[in-house]
């Protein structure tokens, strides 16, 4: 019998949460704004509200400080621009 996937997120701080969901998550938790595009595999991120203080900071510091491949995995988990 085949088993279907569940479409509930694993809960925070859970085993098989990747590192880049993690920090998408914590910088979601922390008010951020930002959203993804994401057409024909290529990923850019838009900004159209300021994020709050504590979320612009966690963004320079966790996520704009990784490598360009590492970013793009963080910005795959950020709310798309197509969701509400």
């Amino acid at each position: 019998m085949a088993m279907s996937k569940s479409n509930i997120p694993p809960e925070s701080g859970s085993d098989t949460e990747t590192p880049s969901l993690k920090l998408a998550k914590e910088y979601l938790s922390l008010g951020g704004r930002r959203r993804s595009k994401i057409d024909d595999n290529i990923t850019s991120v838009r900004q159209w509200e300021e994020d709050p203080p504590e979320a612009e900071r966690f963004w320079r510091e966790r996520v704009e400080t990784l490598s360009k491949d590492e970013r793009k995995q963080v910005e795959v988990f950020l709310p798309t621009i197509n969701t509400p």
